[in-house]
């Protein structure tokens, strides 16, 4: 199988010392290809660094919810030039978070509302973070239904409402290792059937969120065990584990506008 971990942060400096065997499990484990996603701008600047180091690794920029605050006019045009960088594939990490709340509210409808403007001018595919947003995403993605929007909301965990929704605008989903948990990933098992499968997409977000059976015996998650996502959500649909995943990266290439 050939598979594209769509959401990774090999950034982090948990694979700072290691960084190379990270790799060498990766391509044993049939990853071919990594988007390393950026959450702010000294995070996009080492993704598009270790992006242009690899064959095969993308990079997005963006700016996290979590990071709102800290958001400005001139970091964004930092990003603006990061993006001419072939490498750089995608806008995001953005959206909402009023989980955790590490950014007022309004700070984080400010500048996500100025970074899909950015990406829309840039014709960029953009990575969405939603958790908890109580339905005010969705609603600023209304608003700008002036201009088409392609991305993907990364570690899907909503309701099935949402989820129609996010496929009536013909967003792909990211499904993680949650999957795999049998007790958290109960609901996402269910609604991923429902997910048709020209708009999944496989990742891991690494270091977080190792699935299961990895998490059983290390804490720090990383692109090789994206190989369990795919087999537990092939498991689930019933379908052959090789056809989903030429289908998933035909979806990831086709969304970051990769030529295999």
């Amino acid at each position: 199988m050939k598979l594209f971990d769509s959401h990774c942060h090999l950034d982090d400096r948990a694979y700072t010392k290691d960084f190379d065997s990270v790799k060498e499990r990766a391509e044993k484990a049939g990853v071919a290809s990594v988007m390393i996603v950026g959450v702010d701008q000294h995070s996009s600047e080492k993704a598009v660094k270790l992006a242009e180091s690899n064959n095969g690794y993308y990079a997005s920029v963006g700016v996290h919810p979590h990071d709102a605050k800290e958001c400005s006019e001139e970091i964004l045009n930092g990003l603006r030039k990061l993006t001419k960088h072939p490498k750089v594939r995608a806008w995001g990490e953005t959206g909402l978070d009023f989980n955790r709340m590490y950014s007022p509210k309004k700070d984080q409808e400010k500048w996500f509302i100025r970074q899909l403007e950015i990406a829309g001018d840039l014709n960029l595919p953009m990575i969405f973070h939603e958790r908890d947003s109580e339905g005010r995403f969705l609603e600023i993605l209304k608003e700008q239904s002036g201009s088409k929007i392609n991305g993907v909301v990364h570690c899907f965990s909503g309701n099935r409402n949402e989820l129609d929704q996010y496929l009536d605008r013909e967003l792909f989903i990211g499904i993680t290792g949650i999957l795999t948990i049998k007790k958290r990933g109960a609901d996402l098992r269910e609604l991923a059937i429902q997910i048709p499968s020209s708009q999944i997409l496989i990742e891991t977000d690494a270091p977080y969120l190792t699935p299961a059976p990895e998490k059983n015996r290390v804490r720090r998650n990383e692109p090789a065990f994206v190989r369990s996502v795919l087999l537990k959500l092939a498991e689930i649909r019933g379908e052959n584990p090789e056809s989903l995943s030429e289908t998933i990266w035909d979806n990831t290439c086709r969304l970051y506008r990769i030529q295999p």
